[in-house]
């Protein structure tokens, strides 16, 4: 098998001056902050779990009874580490706005995961086994995530408690956190396929300029 060796070190260079001028912003924040609020107590929406609360002084019997699914206890369990979640997020650069933050590999680094398990060398400047790492984007935005939910404690809470049949990136976003100007990222759907085309596309002209021996060393670029 033909053995080829790519740099990306400018590759490298040009991802981290992009991510210390494009942070996430206050909006992208509350956008993945509600999605995941709201995800983590969907999972518990349909508990018929009865929790007994408030003991009797003196007899330890529990004096009454609520249902989980409407408690402040569902409530807490949720938001506990809510934003470490967002550590699961990766840049997809090739994706614009709020849509560049997604679970998953983005279309570059599968792209070039792939050339290394073809046999290829590919050297970013780094261990292999920090390359799924989360980025300083997606570290920032937990950062920011942390700060917006202890700002805003007291709205969730309000939410939870007594406007539920609203969307809480409607009742939190739009609401509280953001200015009308500054809502802009959720009205972003991701909706697939043109990304993963154009990604397609991307991986079949790297592989090909491998092949092609059209790979450059660091210091050619």
């Amino acid at each position: 098998m033909k053995f080829a060796v790519v740099s990306l070190f400018w590759l490298c260079g040009f991802i981290s001056a992009e991510e210390n001028e494009r942070l996430p912003n206050k909006c992208e924040v509350c956008k993945f902050l509600t999605v995941e609020l709201q995800d983590a107590l969907e999972k518990t929406a349909r508990s018929r779990e009865v929790l007994e609360v408030g003991e009797v002084l003196g007899t330890g019997k529990r004096r009454k009874k609520i249902k989980y699914n409407t408690s402040e206890t569902r409530l807490t369990e949720a938001v506990d580490n809510i934003c470490e979640r967002i550590l699961e997020y990766n840049v997809h650069a090739e994706r614009p706005g709020s849509l560049r933050y997604a679970k998953g590999s983005s279309q570059t680094m599968t792209t070039l995961k792939n050339l290394v398990h073809k046999g290829v060398q590919v050297d970013l400047g780094m261990p292999y086994e920090l390359w799924d790492e989360p980025s300083v984007e997606v570290t920032d935005m937990k950062k920011q995530c942390e700060t917006m939910l202890e700002q805003y404690e007291d709205v969730v809470e309000n939410w939870y408690f007594h406007h539920q049949d609203q969307r809480l990136e409607n009742f939190l976003c739009e609401n509280h956190v953001l200015e009308t100007s500054e809502q802009e990222c959720l009205k972003e759907v991701w909706k697939g396929d043109i990304g993963d085309k154009e990604g397609a596309e991307e991986e079949t002209s790297v592989e090909e300029e491998v092949e092609e021996g059209k790979i450059h060393d660091a210091g050619e670029l």
